[in-house]
């Protein structure tokens, strides 16, 4: 029995990006057909039409419009400026939302989105030709406080869009289609590509580098934090003592093993006298080694010391050869010598 092709997944939001295009198409084409069929319909004087699709008489020629058609046209005007608006704002939210998808949005935001740009339209379209009303516009606005924060930079820019197509289309409608498509052709194109996500120095190979490393000390850092608390806290001095050097041992045998080209030599010294095994034996080690340190003084069985060096070897020089010097340059204050 023929089983069905597993249907392709399609990449998050195809479908709104998909609907975007049809919607943009068909918006052209009415808009096409529109300017055509209305000056034939006689339903608005033709010099209000040209302004409102850009195509304004010759500067310094005002229009000439029936004293009838004064009123009817101007309400005409406002009409088919704010629907134009709230045509071009739907594709504006459609994109919002798709953008803010991951990390959230408010459902205001998306209202104000459309109806934000569709009252301006209304009234820049009611003011642009009085200046009287456009003063008493001002002064009502400037009486009313809005308070209202946004959480993101990017819904601010969203307002001025929103504002900026109500204005473009109160004046010139293609100007508003021009802005609106713009708009959202930038946006998508940075959210598709996540523009600027990370540094260039962290792109690529780096990035994946440096992010391995962080988690690896991440786990270290809380595996060491749990011992800490679990089992070194109720351990004695003693105790302690014994598990650094057996853990010690135990990073040395793991260096021992990997291979690590810059691997150290460890040499223990018993001793009685440790600044006298000092004083003799640290010059002799500057002299002969490419570099050394004194990781620990313990006390050991008895009387004596136990003192412990690590000690970069030469090329030239071999295990053997650091011990021999130990025990050649310690002298009466040296007991024994071993390297581990």
């Amino acid at each position: 029995m023929a089983t069905d092709a597993p249907r392709a997944e399609t990449r998050p939001g195809t479908k709104v990006l998909a609907r975007v295009l049809i919607y943009y198409a068909l918006l052209a084409f009415v808009a096409w057909v529109a300017r055509d069929a209305l000056p034939r319909s006689g339903a608005l004087p033709q010099p209000s039409l040209d302004l409102l699709f850009g195509s304004a008489p010759t500067p310094g020629t005002p229009p000439v419009v029936p004293a009838g058609a004064a009123d009817s046209g101007l309400a005409f005007i406002v009409g088919v400026a704010m629907v134009s608006t709230l045509l071009l704002s739907l594709p504006v939210a459609w994109i919002y939302v798709l953008t803010r998808a991951k990390r959230g949005y408010q459902q205001s935001v998306v209202h104000l989105l459309v109806i934000l740009p569709l009252v301006v339209s209304g009234i820049v379209v009611l003011v642009k030709d009085s200046l009287p009303l456009a003063f008493s516009l001002a002064g009502i606005v400037a009486a009313v406080r809005f308070r209202n924060t946004l959480e993101d930079s990017k819904d601010a820019v969203y307002v001025f869009l929103a504002t900026a197509i109500g204005l473009a289309a109160a004046v010139n409608v293609p100007v508003a289609a021009v802005i609106s498509v713009l708009f959202n052709i930038t946006v998508l194109t940075l959210w598709y590509t996540d523009f600027a996500h990370a540094p260039v120095a962290l792109e690529g190979r780096l990035a994946d580098q440096r992010l391995k490393k962080a988690r690896q000390l991440a786990r270290t850092g809380t595996f060491v934090a749990r011992i800490d608390q679990e089992v070194f806290r109720d351990m004695t001095r003693e105790q302690l003592e014994g598990v650094a050097e057996r853990a010690w041992n135990r990073a040395h045998e793991k260096q021992t093993e990997s291979g690590g080209g810059s691997s150290e030599t460890v040499v223990r010294i018993r001793t009685r006298d440790v600044e006298e095994l000092r004083r003799v034996i640290e010059p002799r080690l500057t002299d002969h080694v490419s570099r050394w340190r004194m990781i620990r003084t313990v006390p050991g069985d008895g009387n004596f010391q136990v003192v412990e060096y690590s000690a970069k070897l030469k090329k030239e020089t071999t295990a053997d050869d650091l011990l021999a010097l130990v025990r050649s340059a310690g002298g009466t204050a040296l007991i024994d010598a071993e390297i581990i």
